[in-house]
């Protein structure tokens, strides 16, 4: 049941996410927040005498009280900055949401979960690669996140229906609306299949500073970001640097050298802030995923693989072994470091092990 009182404090004027923590933080509770004498507000680190006065006037409460009249009219969940259902991946961002306004079906919090962003001027090119990255990620288990508009965005979503993935747009308006209109039919189709985000209560209309902040949730929200078509100064590109500065991986399809709607991609790989990828198994690979069929490919591609006598010495030592380190695998098969390393990839890309934190090692399955 969304509460009155956290419904306002996202309403107070010149609260923002930073500081409703801070309130939050020091009171314990929405409700004890606006319960607070004007002493106690301003004695929190960062309130100041006009805020205190804001959340003291009680104003956004009647306000607050349209907006639970809405979310319970149109069975909108709330989800609280606090709660269990708040996506932890996004909890963890300095300047994460207090309050998300959500209607669909998908685990917010699985355990893969992936944005695909790019241009809404998508080319021939960039809209084939979406397709097939998102036919790829079909046997990943994956959640994929993007922002409902033109473009690459609008063909993620309608990818993943397609494959059944489970997928959420996030938007930058209230969920009264939805932007672009001609997204309307494409919205109510993933509400079977994944759902609709936001942080701004209805009303809020579509206006060009709200993106920006809608980008944040969409990198937020997600263990890795994907980029698939970008002009450099195209909104996929601030998506990219919100989600290097949340430290989560970021990943990018190359581009010809002159192409405006790759420059955003190739500026990202050729400054280190993106990695080349290709196809979904370079993602797979450098994420450390196993799709959901490898212990079923596993005895397959055993019997099917050709190893070379090194690389059966190798796949020897790690069976029934939860996971050895590249130091001792190389004690125990004595093959030297160069050989080792080459084998230990090749062995990888051919699906027979798994890589892991620490240059760990284990088969597949």
């Amino acid at each position: 049941m969304p509460s009155l009182y956290e419904i306002a404090l996202t309403l107070v004027p010149g609260v923002g996410a930073v500081t409703a923590r801070t309130l939050l933080e020091n009171v314990g509770d929405a409700e004890s927040i606006f319960k607070s004498s004007f002493a106690e507000l301003t004695a929190i680190p960062g309130v100041g005498p006009k805020t205190a006065e804001s959340i003291r006037s009680k104003d956004c409460l009647a306000q607050a009280e349209k907006e639970l009249a809405f979310v319970e009219k149109f069975k909108i969940k709330t989800l609280f900055y606090t709660s269990e259902e708040y996506p932890w991946r996004l909890r963890n961002c300095y300047d994460a949401p207090i309050l998300l306004y959500y209607k669909g079906n998908a685990e917010l919090n699985g355990s893969r979960v992936i944005s695909v962003v790019g241009t809404r001027s998508a080319t021939a090119y960039g809209r084939e690669l979406t397709e097939k990255l998102i036919d790829d990620l079909a046997s990943y288990d994956v959640l994929v996140i993007s922002g409902l508009a033109y473009g690459i965005d609008g063909i993620a979503h309608k990818a993943c229906l397609k494959h059944q993935i489970p997928t959420v747009g996030v938007v930058g308006h209230g969920l009264d609306r939805i932007y672009p209109a001609q997204h309307r039919s494409l919205a109510e189709k993933m509400l079977a299949c994944g759902g609709i985000l936001t942080e701004f209560p209805s009303g809020t209309k579509p206006d060009r500073e709200n993106f920006p902040k809608r980008n944040r949730i969409v990198a937020g929200l997600a263990d890795a970001t994907i980029i698939v078509e970008a002009a450099k100064n195209g909104g996929a590109l601030i998506t990219a640097e919100l989600a290097n500065s949340y430290d989560r991986d970021v990943f990018a399809f190359p581009g010809r050298v002159n192409d405006q709607f790759s420059s955003g991609c190739n500026h990202l790989v050729k400054t280190n802030r993106a990695n080349l990828i290709t196809e979904a198994k370079d993602i797979a690979y450098l994420m450390g995923w196993e799709t959901k069929d490898a212990g079923k490919l596993k005895p397959q591609l055993e019997l099917s693989l050709n190893l070379a006598p090194e690389e059966e010495k190798i796949v020897a030592v790690l069976k029934n072994q939860d996971a050895l380190s590249i130091d001792e695998i190389f004690s125990l098969t004595q093959i030297s470091p160069g050989k080792l390393a080459m084998h230990l990839l090749s062995l990888e890309m051919a699906g027979v092990l798994t890589a892991l934190p620490g240059k760990r090692y284990k088969t597949v399955g």
